[in-house]
């Protein structure tokens, strides 16, 4: 892949929160790029997918070469995490690059977690189910993972899956203060009381008859949040905290923080009800 100036942000920086990127800086007049070149694409393709290559033609791409002081060529910059963390000049023998980019890729589980994270943001879900079990079956305490695949099978209704899932998460982050496992109990504590609950008509008028009923309230908010209507839900958790943050030990805050998390993949509703929440405490 050929980058620019104007793509260089979405091409690199972001791509390599995902994966890491080498970025080629290279000239068409330039021999030795020649040999490096085809050399890097044949390494690409030999890692499947583990990092990503990205050219930077330098007499096309001037300010690029000099933010990155590029004075010779070939000059190659890896980036991961959204910056650059390594890089060499010339050229390498296979060998030293095979050494280079073992040093850069992650291992078998972060592999097929940073794999599925990106089936997951092209809309490929049952590509990421595989390669979060693949991360698992490489480390079965990988908590982080587990997690993703936790929160992929509730977005997906698949809540017993993911109950079963729970169970097998450490005890360093179910007893431990992790703001996405808080999150998931939010979800299924809310599913395991909606199902002991009165319709949601039946809460909302009992709402209606008596807006300081906090019990009501807070009920009707469980209720929303198993069936994901966080933005309702976060409405009545809100009208707890204005009304008493003694009520249940604060619990219409904390939930509300929680709800934040199950709903990361609505930011426009999470900093609406995030500002809502700083002016009520303020």
């Amino acid at each position: 892949m050929d980058t620019t100036l104007a793509t260089f942000e979405q091409d690199v920086i972001v791509a390599s929160t995902l994966a890491p990127v080498l970025v080629d800086f290279w000239a068409p007049w330039c021999g030795p790029c020649k040999t490096l070149g085809p050399l890097l694409e044949k390494l690409e393709a030999d890692y499947a997918g583990k990092w990503k290559l990205v050219k930077v033609n330098v007499d096309e791409n001037q300010e690029l070469a000099a933010h990155f002081q590029v004075r010779s060529i070939p000059h190659v910059v890896a980036f991961a995490d959204g910056r650059p963390v390594d890089q060499f000049i010339g050229v390498l023998p296979e060998g030293q690059l095979r050494a280079f980019l073992d040093r850069l890729v992650p291992d078998g589980a972060d592999s097929a977690r940073i794999a599925a994270q990106a089936a997951i943001a092209e809309g490929r879900r049952e590509e990421a189910y595989n390669h979060l079990r693949e991360a698992l079956a490489y480390d079965p305490g990988y908590d982080d993972a587990r997690l993703d695949l936790i929160e992929l099978l509730l977005v997906d209704n698949r809540i017993d899956e993911a109950r079963n899932e729970v169970d097998l998460l450490s005890p360093k982050t179910t007893q431990g203060i992790d703001a996405r496992f808080n999150a998931i109990k939010t979800r299924l504590d809310a599913l395991d009381a909606a199902a002991d609950l009165p319709p949601t008509d039946a809460l909302e008028s009992k709402v209606a008859a008596d807006p300081q009923d906090l019990e009501a309230r807070f009920d009707l908010a469980s209720a929303l949040i198993a069936r994901r209507k966080y933005d309702g839900a976060l409405e009545h958790l809100l009208a707890i905290v204005l009304q008493d943050r003694t009520f249940r030990e604060d619990i219409g805050r904390k939930t509300m923080l929680s709800v934040f998390d199950l709903a990361a993949h609505q930011p426009e509703l999470v900093a609406r009800w995030r500002r809502k929440l700083s002016a009520a405490l303020n």
